[in-house]
């Protein structure tokens, strides 16, 4: 795409009310502008990279054998009333009415919808297990919003639902869906742990939490330097009667393999085992082998809108971000360089653009009329991993300059390794 026709939106300050690095970054390589106070328009390179995490997403949940589907963000409050967690969520859940005074709240999350649906759905255990999905916007109306989509009142996320004959059957579902978020964090590029965690206001029994490692986590997270074994230091601190989280700084892990660290984390999934929590509750009954059941349920949340933010936060420099591959809005930046004093070097950006669409390869060309230094600021604060330089110089040596991401300097190379360079 050229820049010139794309909707940039880059800014060189950061915004007086952005406290860290993801929110900063986000607002000056253009991908969100704030409506309100935690609410966010996603800009054209914002969208990109968010489908690029919903795509990942979608992919693997996919291979797990869950099926799409897409309920409402307007919820019947009778719902949220039949199952006690109205009172539960507090203030969290908007509530309203509407002009025939029937009360209806914005989703927060779909336990409540989900099991209704599926009383006219499933109705014999020969359609278990099964596993439902959506990608779609939440709204939690957070009494202090914070940190741009970190902590944001409306945010995108992926939720899913499985149904299951028995425990042993949520156990397998529990498996594959803890298998598949795997996948969807080793795919996004992310340092991440899973870690024990709390169930909170969802409920049910088993549940993890998938985090991304950053100083500005809000969750503290101890973890063994010698095993897999993680939790959340708040909860382990609880199990351990009371003791301030910081004291566990090289204490033997519970697991009794190596010792303990503690990093700050960002919760982007959690996984949870609900049991037979909701379908008791909401009278989900199917047909069993011998005689009516209430199904056992699992859910399975990732946070899409939050995980670009805790990208920023892992992948970033003094420059601005840097993107890992998988989520960059473009493969690669091509920068035209003082194409208005020699009508060659345009000719050869259309040539290497050319060459680079026709191999499938995302690139956006900075064909703007703008100085060479502020393309090369806007493409460093965007994070494209690779940029293309053509000028004069370019077609003085008949090599292509080219500037990694993390790169200080740019080298130079031939048109014949260009595109080895770009995909491998």
């Amino acid at each position: 795409m050229k820049a010139s026709k794309l909707i940039l939106g880059t800014q060189r300050e950061n915004p007086a009310d952005a406290e860290i690095v993801s929110h900063q970054l986000m607002i000056r390589a253009g991908l969100i502008r704030q409506v309100s106070s935690g609410i966010y328009n996603w800009l054209p390179l914002g969208k990109k990279v968010l489908q690029k995490v919903e795509d990942i997403i979608r992919t693997e949940m996919n291979n797990s054998n869950a099926q799409e589907i897409l309920m409402p963000m307007v919820q019947p409050a009778s719902l949220w009333e039949e199952s006690g967690r109205i009172d539960q969520y507090g203030q969290e859940l908007l509530v309203f009415l509407d002009r025939h005074d029937n009360k209806f709240c914005l989703g927060p999350t779909h336990e409540e919808i989900i099991t209704d649906l599926c009383k006219n759905l499933l109705t014999s255990y020969k359609q278990l297990p099964v596993t439902l999905y959506q990608i779609q916007t939440k709204f939690r109306d957070e009494i202090r919003p914070r940190f741009g989509v970190m902590r944001s009142r409306e945010f995108i996320m992926k939720d899913a639902y499985s149904f299951d004959l028995n425990k042993e059957g949520l156990d397998q579902s529990y498996a594959i869906m803890k298998d598949s978020y795997i996948k969807i964090f080793n795919r996004l590029g992310l340092d991440y742990r899973i870690v024990k965690a709390d169930s909170g206001a969802i409920g049910g029994s088993d549940s993890e939490e998938f985090h991304v490692l950053a100083d500005s986590g809000e969750d503290l997270l101890a973890f063994s330097d010698k095993s897999d074994y993680a939790i959340n230091a708040e909860l382990l601190t609880e199990l351990q009667e009371g003791q301030d989280p910081y004291s566990l700084e090289g204490k033997q892990s519970p697991d009794g393999q190596g010792n303990l660290k503690l990093k700050k984390g960002i919760e982007v999934g959690h996984i949870f085992k609900l049991g037979k929590k909701y379908s008791e509750i909401l009278n989900l009954r199917i047909q069993g082998e011998n005689g009516d059941i209430n199904p056992e349920m699992g859910c399975y949340g990732i946070g899409a809108s939050r995980i670009v933010a805790a990208a920023i936060e892992q992948n970033h420099d003094e420059k601005g971000i840097v993107w890992p591959k998988s989520l960059s809005p473009f493969q690669v930046a091509l920068v035209e360089v003082n194409s208005k004093d020699n009508k060659n070097v345009k000719e050869k950006c259309n040539e290497v653009y050319q060459l680079l669409k026709d191999n499938n390869i995302e690139t956006l060309w900075d064909d703007r009329d703008k100085r060479p230094g502020v393309k090369f600021a806007d493409m460093e604060v965007i994070g494209i991993p690779m940029t293309i330089i053509v000028g004069e110089r370019t077609l003085e040596t008949g090599q292509i300059e080219i500037k990694k991401r993390k790169d200080e300097k740019p080298e130079l190379v031939s048109h014949q390794d260009l595109l080895s360079l770009i995909l491998n």
